[in-house]
């Protein structure tokens, strides 16, 4: 009778270790680590809220853990049975550090790449890199608590890695072209870029193998990161977001070319001031330049924040200077040709 009363007690005792640990648990993430998250975005240092989002959902996890562990040393337990469960839990704290340690270490390396201004944890191949060192690390450690010696693993992987980086040249070339374009800071995520073969738009990722660009048309454009290292790359961003937008208008021979250039410059200067996507301060100008067969032609230059945003000032530009034209009459020509015609001898 005495027997079942000390089991029963030690039963109750282990299942109350299990729901404290739960209820600490849960104490701690609904309310202590909400207070802690509330002063830290008073904080200038944005290091802290990084911690605490590495954190969140772990600390029910740690407390249930310690309960656990408690508990099993509340029962008599097989000495087998109990190593395992040391092994088990052991196991589980150190891969849900892994976790937590993974999460800190994105969280400061997209910190500082928010600080310099670059991108690189935007990329996934930045943050699947970062993962994959800090996992590997992980195991190694989880091996080692075990008693399992990683040194002959460490020189298998050695003689392993040789084998495969001779397998996957091509893949090696392209997760290493993907480092280099990440680090060069030449392309960076949300640029606008167009590659020599043609296709333009938007970057959205640089993977371990691909770079992803959506263009104008909602189409995902998909290129090797090794071809696109080596090809030759016009970054619309680069250095700076706006950019020259170049007209080209041709007047008649007849056009008083002075009253041609102040009229054009007053259409360009309302364009920019008006048209959604100019640069309001910007003065406009224009250069003559050709000579040609039926036309004086000139080039228009304006500004535009953005690379779309010449799409729709050149859309008004040539309608407001059509109309203004007409209206000053000024003729736009169009293509003259001369035909000699010659009759037969009879």
């Amino acid at each position: 009778m005495e027997s079942e009363f000390y089991l029963i007690k030690n039963i109750a005792v282990s299942l109350g270790f299990l729901v404290g640990g739960l209820l600490l648990g849960v104490i701690f993430e609904k309310i202590i680590l909400k207070k802690i998250k509330t002063i830290a975005h008073k904080t200038k240092w944005k290091g802290d809220e990084v911690i605490i989002h590495a954190i969140h959902k772990m600390l029910i996890f740690w407390f249930f853990i310690a309960g656990l562990y408690g508990a099993i040393h509340n029962i008599a337990i097989n000495p087998t049975l109990l190593s395992i469960i040391h092994k088990v839990l052991l196991i589980s704290v150190i891969f849900s550090g892994t976790v937590v340690l993974a999460r800190i270490a994105i969280g400061f390396v997209n910190l500082y790449s928010e600080k310099v201004g670059g991108v690189f944890v935007s990329t996934s191949i930045c943050s699947n890199l970062i993962k994959f060192l800090v996992f590997f690390l992980g195991i190694l450690i989880i091996l080692q608590s075990l008693g399992i010696s990683i040194t002959p693993l460490l020189t298998a992987l050695g003689v392993g890695g040789l084998a495969v980086a001779l397998a996957l040249q091509d893949t090696l070339s392209n997760l290493f072209a993907g480092i280099h374009i990440i680090a060069s800071r030449k392309l960076r995520i949300g640029d606008y870029v167009k590659v020599e073969s043609g296709e333009e738009g938007y970057v959205m990722d640089i993977t371990w193998r691909n770079t992803t660009i959506r263009a104008l048309p909602n189409n995902m454009i998909v290129i090797p990161n090794a071809k696109l290292a080596s090809t030759i790359v016009t970054n619309y961003y680069s250095p700076e977001k706006e950019m020259a937008v170049l007209i080209q208008v041709g007047v008649s021979y007849d056009s008083d070319l002075e009253k041609v250039e102040k009229t054009t410059i007053e259409v360009g200067k309302e364009t920019m001031r008006e048209v959604q996507g100019g640069v309001p301060e910007f003065e406009p100008f224009i250069r003559y330049h050709t000579f040609a067969d039926f036309s004086i032609n000139f080039s228009v230059i304006l500004r535009a924040k953005e690379v779309v945003d010449q799409y729709l000032i050149k859309h008004e530009f040539v309608k407001r200077l059509h109309q203004r034209f007409r209206k000053e009459g000024i003729e736009i020509p169009f293509p003259i040709r001369t035909v000699y015609m010659q009759e037969k001898a009879k």
